[in-house]
């Protein structure tokens, strides 16, 4: 399958394009980006052909890889499946539930197939974790801990705090989606938007609790930052219920392996014809629970 790589940032740069490059059943056709000079020196390091039209890359490509900003990403999108072009997308598809949905529409109105690259749902380690907890059931509560230090006082450089969307979103839009994937995946979807979401605000410019109730009767809560001290960071997930307390695993998968893994998960879609649980529409849901929390923060 040829792909076209949408963005020359450093998500592009350090997992996009060398799972791309180097995936047997891929073939990179070529890079576009907002900065032509950028997309030049990434398709050279990456041996692939830089494009100054997009639309003329998607003429020459049966898929897009997307690594630009989700608001960027979202009308990239839609105008890649209404060319009939494959969608691997990043998290979050759009940070509207309008631009989601016309993300989602548009894959389904073209019949293409779609994967949203949230990372944790395609490390083999993390996956085979949720899926046994999946089919062990009877989880009464759930506790996810994504808190991060890119812009917490003391953090050293990073490649993603010169990311204005993430400066201006946080660590609701940013780390949520991981968090989401996993919990979601487990227990299953929320029980209603209206309903069954809480936010919170707390210290560390930006930090957000979230408190969900799912249909399946479970609840769980989310701790997402961006800010907190480099000392505070960490990656938690817990689970609780009839079968007693499990933790997720220390994932060891680089994200680069990982995006192979999603790779194959698009091919597969396109080639069977069965959508994946990680599809435009569990995008759209992820972004649907996370502008309700967003609401609920502004009340």
């Amino acid at each position: 399958m040829r792909f076209g790589l949408l963005g020359t940032g450093p998500w592009a740069e350090r997992t996009h394009g060398p799972a791309l490059r180097d995936h047997p059943g891929a073939e990179l056709a070529g890079v576009w980006g907002r900065r032509p000079e950028a997309a030049a020196r990434l398709a050279e390091r990456l041996g692939t052909r830089p494009y100054d039209d997009v639309d003329a890359l998607l003429a020459d490509c049966d898929a897009v890889a997307v690594a630009l900003p989700p608001d960027i990403q979202a009308p990239l999108a839609v105008r890649a499946a209404k060319a009939g072009r494959h969608l691997l997308l990043d998290k979050p598809v759009a940070t509207t539930v309008a631009a989601a949905r016309e993300v989602a529409e548009a894959a389904e109105g073209a019949g293409v197939a779609s994967v949203v690259f949230f990372t944790m749902r395609f490390r083999p380690e993390t996956a085979r974790w949720i899926e046994e907890q999946r089919a062990v059931g009877g989880w009464q509560v759930g506790r996810a801990d994504w808190l991060a230090g890119i812009f917490g006082e003391g953090a050293g450089e990073s490649p993603y705090a010169a990311s204005p969307w993430r400066r201006e979103k946080g660590g609701l839009w940013d780390v949520g989606p991981h968090a989401l994937s996993v919990l979601l995946g487990v227990l299953g979807d929320v029980a209603d938007l209206d309903g069954s979401v809480a936010a919170v605000s707390g210290p560390a410019g930006g930090t957000v609790q979230l408190a969900l109730r799912h249909a399946s009767g479970a609840a769980s809560t989310c701790a997402l930052s961006l800010a907190v001290s480099p000392a505070a960071a960490t990656t938690a997930v817990e689970l609780r219920g009839t079968a007693g307390a499990v933790s997720l695993p220390d994932g060891w998968t680089d994200a680069s392996t990982a995006f192979g893994h999603a790779v194959d998960a698009l091919l597969a879609s396109a080639r069977t014809g069965e959508p994946h649980p990680c599809d435009v529409r569990l995008g759209l849901r992820v972004t649907e629970i996370l502008a309700a929390a967003e609401a609920r923060l502004r009340r």
